[in-house]
C-alpha cells in the first residue's frame, strides 16, 4: 500500500462506527489522509479513531446527527479546527427499514428520507460551503456519496430505500453540475450486498417482514440467485474504489457513480 497516496486529503466521513465507514476511514489514513470520523455512536468512532492513531495515523471524531444542521456545521468546523482544511467529504451515514410496498407507512418513508436523503444533501451543502469559503486551489475539492444496487434498481421489499438511493444518484448528477464552478467534484460508488451490521440488521428484518424464513437465507439466495460472482461482499471489496475516488486519479472524474456489487448490475 502507497502510504502517500492520500497524503494532503483532511476529510469528513460519516456514519463513520462501523461497517464501510470504518473501513474506509481506517484505509484511507494508513495511506496519508486525515480523517475526521461522524456518527452518533460516539463510542465506535473513538475506537476506530484510537486505532487509526494507534497504528501511526491522524484521525478525529465528533458526534454526528446528519439530519442536523447543527451538527453538520460543528461536524464541518471540527475538521477545519483540527487539519486547517476540508478537502474531502465521504458522505457514508444511511439506514434501512425494509416493508412490502402495501405496508409502507409515512414514519417509514420520512425516517429513510430524512437520513439518506435529507441527510446526504444536508452535509454535502455545509462541506461544499466550506470548501467555496477557502477559494480554488490546484486540485478539485472532492465530495463522495454512497449509493446503492438501489440507485439503478428496485426490489420489492425496500422501495423506499430505493427511492432514496436514486436520491443519491440524482444528488451526485445534480451536485456535479451545481458545484464544479467552485472545483468541486461530487462522485460516487454503488455497493451490492456487504456483509456489515447494516445488512446483519435487514437480514432479520426481512425474516421479520416474512421475505425470508431463515436468517441468513437473504444474503445466499441473492448470492446464488443475483450476482454473477456468486457471493456477497465484505468492506475490503469497497475501500479499493473509495480510495481511488479520494486520490488525484479521479480528478478528471465528475457526476458518475461507479457499481462494486460483483455484477448485480451491469451498466
Amino acid at each position: 500500500m502507497d502510504k502517500t497516496r492520500l497524503a494532503g486529503k483532511k476529510a469528513l466521513i460519516t456514519g463513520a462506527a462501523q461497517g464501510m465507514g470504518a473501513a474506509i476511514a481506517k484505509h484511507w489514513a494508513a495511506q496519508g489522509a486525515e480523517v475526521c470520523l461522524g456518527d452518533l455512536n460516539i463510542e465506535g468512532i473513538k475506537a476506530v479513531a484510537d486505532e487509526i492513531i494507534a497504528d501511526g495515523g491522524k484521525a478525529t471524531y465528533i458526534k454526528l446527527d446528519v439530519a442536523s444542521e447543527e451538527d453538520a456545521k460543528a461536524a464541518v468546523q471540527h475538521t477545519v479546527d483540527t487539519f486547517g482544511e476540508i478537502n474531502l467529504l465521504l458522505n457514508n451515514a444511511g439506514i434501512n427499514k425494509p416493508l412490502f410496498f402495501l405496508d409502507i407507512t409515512k414514519e417509514n418513508f420520512d425516517l429513510l428520507n430524512k437520513v439518506n436523503t435529507w441527510g446526504s444533501l444536508n452535509v454535502m451543502q455545509k462541506v461544499a460551503q466550506q470548501m467555496k469559503d477557502q477559494g480554488k486551489r490546484e486540485y478539485p475539492y472532492k465530495i463522495l456519496n454512497v449509493g446503492s444496487i438501489l440507485s439503478r434498481e428496485a426490489f420489492d421489499d425496500v422501495t423506499v430505500y430505493t427511492m432514496t438511493k436514486h436520491a443519491i444518484l440524482g444528488l451526485i448528477k445534480a451536485g456535479a453540475k451545481s458545484l464544479i464552478e467552485h472545483n468541486i467534484t461530487v462522485n460516487g460508488y454503488g455497493p451490492g450486498v456487504v456483509r456489515t451490521e447494516m445488512w446483519e440488521q435487514l437480514d432479520k428484518d426481512l425474516v421479520e417482514i416474512g421475505k425470508f424464513e431463515k436468517r441468513g437465507q437473504s444474503m445466499d439466495d441473492i448470492a446464488e440467485n443475483m450476482i454473477l460472482m456468486k457471493r456477497y461482499s465484505y468492506p475490503e471489496d469497497v475501500v479499493g474504489t473509495a480510495s481511488f475516488l479520494a486520490s488525484p486519479e479521479s480528478d478528471y472524474m465528475t457526476g458518475q457513480l461507479l457499481m462494486i456489487d460483483g455484477g448485480m448490475v451491469i451498466q
